[in-house]
């Protein structure tokens, strides 16, 4: 008899190890070419139609999406190389600050996907602890920095798109940011999530958010994941190879002007998404502001720091009734161009 009770409590263990190794592979074993259950994903380039893909396998980016993304699939993604993230103080580090000083920033960090083109940037990355994935290109070296509308800040420019484009054909939707922008208070006080398919800053702002006269800055924006934005990145990335003269952000101010991909496009408001090239007219209503109008690294550290410093003087004195506050002037951006 004892034998027997010794013999069923064993078959109920093997059971439910059974169960246990049953469930991990259904549930927490990550989707591979091996299990059946998860469906194949195919990498989808800028040469190729980007589109829904019933198939998928959690590959290197779909881990760190996972990993990155908030509940309702919706992350924050950089791209930087290596002049970006080296120096005593780099661009990186610059707009990492950003989110510590900002209002309501600091959260937003564990939702940062930091895409690095070079093998240092990827490094640092890393040593930071943030969410990392390294986006290589054949052939092309884009470590050193590229000078805006040169052959190379075209060639990372689409790049970009192209990287940017497979997410969204993955299902995610995301902000868009160049590390080259200071988050000084959470931009989702300011963003529609569902009511737009995409949200794009502006360069100089005509007062009507519904203007495609608007000049777009495509340093910063936040896309739905659905079929019209797909759709978008299938014809803005078709347009590479004949876009003589132009970048990406020149190529999709054009498809947003001349083609109807019955998207509901909002330009945001530089009052609350600003830049160099426009100022926030009310430093109670900013909420990112942009180093764009400028030619060099140096020059947007140099004028991103002072950003930082009004900001910590208004945050200072923002509850001083005769405190009156101006931005400073972007002296070194200015002169990047002379």
């Amino acid at each position: 008899m004892k034998s027997s009770a010794v013999d069923a409590m064993d078959v109920d263990q093997i059971t439910t190890s059974s169960h246990l190794a049953l469930l991990y592979i259904f549930v927490v074993s990550p989707p591979s070419y091996d299990n059946p259950f998860f469906p194949l994903r195919k990498y989808s380039s800028c040469h190729s139609t980007i589109m829904h893909n019933t198939s998928s396998y959690q590959d290197e980016l779909e881990e760190v999406l996972v990993k990155t993304t908030t509940e309702n699939k919706s992350l924050i993604i950089a791209v930087v190389n290596k002049a970006y993230v080296e120096g005593e103080k780099s661009m990186l580090d610059l707009f990492l600050d950003s989110f510590w000083l900002g209002e309501n920033t600091r959260g937003l960090r564990d939702h940062i996907l930091i895409a690095a083109v070079d093998q240092t940037s990827y490094e640092r990355c890393r040593f930071l602890r943030l969410h990392c994935y390294k986006l290589e290109t054949d052939g092309v070296d884009f470590e050193e920095e590229k000078l805006f509308m040169t052959t190379d800040y075209v060639k990372m420019m689409w790049r970009r798109t192209e990287f940017l484009g497979d997410v969204v054909k993955r299902g995610y939707s995301f902000i868009f940011t160049d590390t080259d922008i200071m988050w000084l208070r959470n931009p989702f006080s300011r963003l529609n999530n569902e009511a737009f398919d995409l949200q794009i800053s502006t360069v100089q702002f005509n007062g009507t958010e519904w203007s495609k006269a608007n000049r777009i800055n495509a340093g910063f924006y936040m896309v739905q994941s659905n079929n019209k934005t797909i759709a978008l990145f299938n014809s803005w990335c078709a347009r590479k190879d004949n876009s003589t003269g132009m970048n990406e952000q020149d190529v999709l101010q054009s498809l947003l002007q001349q083609i109807d991909l019955d998207l509901s496009v909002r330009y945001l408001d530089t009052l609350y998404f600003s830049g160099f090239c426009e100022d926030s007219r009310d430093v109670r209503d900013v909420v990112t502001v942009h180093a764009n109008c400028c030619q060099s690294i140096s020059a947007k550290l140099a004028d991103l720091t002072t950003v930082i410093g009004d900001w910590k003087r208004f945050k200072k004195n923002s509850m001083n009734e005769t405190f009156t506050f101006g931005w400073s002037e972007h002296v070194a951006c200015k002169n990047s161009w002379g």
